[in-house]
């Protein structure tokens, strides 16, 4: 069968035009480098899910500003405080054995008095402390539970705000420094072993808290910028060998960092993100049940006045954030969490209702006025490669 020549000439000029069109990983690539040319970004990872699965990995920049080593989707980044629903995820899975209650008074699962000093009748429960709505107030030092012990510092009034446990929302590292020891107290095993066997490892990927666990050749350098210079963060993967001889079980797991201390990579965050998107489980396996995923996503605290977060159990709603109108109603906004610490932005968001997830994270920025770097590299690639 033989063309009419306009129809040949029309055939041909599609095919060319397919072939000049840039794919989308194309698009999504050039909308993140332009992110990191504004911010003037060291290095960033990403990862994006759609209907189940990754549809893409990219990492750009550097992971070591002295040597010029090129950042890979390998290398693992601290993601400060996405760390926190690895903790929580950990404990709802004793609370899916039974173990414990998230109506459990933390005083009886840690050992020793936790009470707001205002307030000494109202128990302080773990729900209460994984959704940052126990009046905990954080001090100066986090890492260590002292400011939480009657036996160390008395009434502890300085560690708790004046309003009522369960009435007031403030976010609480120290809080989650106690829900981590809590989890090693209950389950027997060292905070950071367990989250490594019983979520990162179960699930297949690489990761953890502990320095001393893990390949330091994997580990992308973080850096502040200080008077337009960019500095190595040296504290983001300090080494807690010199503190393990000291190490009191059940009491010092804040040095790990429940609140902030998982090292993992973009690609491996996001198959993590995947289990929560699935409702606890992944790939046929199953992290925490269906109750216990609902339960984290669902907010504990929501926005009472401005500023405020609608924050589930290490889980918030983003609200406004997403540059989509159908993204800012009610029941329709995505749910994640972001990190930030020593110069390094993580965040992880996905959307319940369409099925998408972003991953991304950046080993060191310089701040634009009235700019949010997260924000920016989100609504880069949902524009890029989510959008339709």
């Amino acid at each position: 069968m033989r063309y009419p020549k306009f129809f040949l000439l029309l055939f041909v000029s599609m095919i060319l035009f397919s072939a000049c069109k840039p794919s989308f990983e194309q698009k999504t690539s050039q909308a993140i480098q332009d992110v990191m040319n504004e911010f003037k970004a060291v290095g960033v990872s990403a990862a994006v899910v759609k209907d189940g699965k990754i549809v893409y990995n990219e990492s750009f920049g550097y992971k070591n500003l002295n040597t010029q080593t090129t950042l890979t989707n390998d290398d693992v980044m601290r993601i400060a405080s996405i760390s926190k629903s690895f903790t929580a995820t950990s404990l709802l899975q004793l609370v899916d054995k039974g173990v414990i209650s998230l109506n459990d008074d933390v005083s009886d699962l840690i050992g020793f008095k936790i009470r707001n000093p205002h307030h000494p009748e109202i128990p302080i429960t773990l729900k209460m402390v994984l959704s940052h709505t126990a009046s905990i107030r954080d001090k100066e030092d986090y890492f260590t539970l002292d400011h939480l012990n009657p036996a160390v510092y008395g009434d502890c009034e300085e560690s708790y705000f004046e309003y009522k446990p369960g009435e007031g929302y403030n976010y609480s590292n120290m809080g989650l420094n106690l829900a981590g020891t809590i989890l090693e107290k209950v389950s027997g095993v060292r905070f950071d072993d367990y989250v490594r066997t019983n979520v990162i490892h179960k699930l297949g990927l690489y990761g953890g808290h502990n320095i001393d666990s893990l390949d330091a050749n994997r580990f992308a350098l973080i850096y502040t910028n200080k008077n337009g210079e960019y500095v190595e963060s040296k504290g983001a993967y300090k080494s807690r060998s010199e503190d393990m001889p000291s190490y009191v079980f059940g009491y010092s797991s804040p040095i790990f960092s429940p609140t902030g201390g998982v090292k993992i990579s973009a690609h491996d965050l996001a198959i993590y993100m995947m289990m929560h998107m699935n409702g606890g489980a992944y790939n046929g396996v199953r992290i925490i049940s269906e109750e216990s995923a609902k339960a984290m996503q669902t907010p504990v605290w929501k926005i009472q006045k401005e500023g405020e977060e609608q924050y589930g159990l290490c889980l918030r709603e983003f609200i406004d954030f997403v540059n989509d109108e159908k993204y800012n109603v009610p029941g329709s906004y995505p749910i994640g969490h972001t990190g930030g610490a020593y110069g390094l932005n993580s965040i992880m968001i996905w959307s319940p209702a369409d099925g998408w997830g972003i991953v991304a994270m950046t080993n060191g920025f310089t701040a634009v006025e009235g700019k949010s770097i997260l924000k920016s590299l989100t609504n880069a690639i949902y524009e890029a490669c989510i959008k339709e």
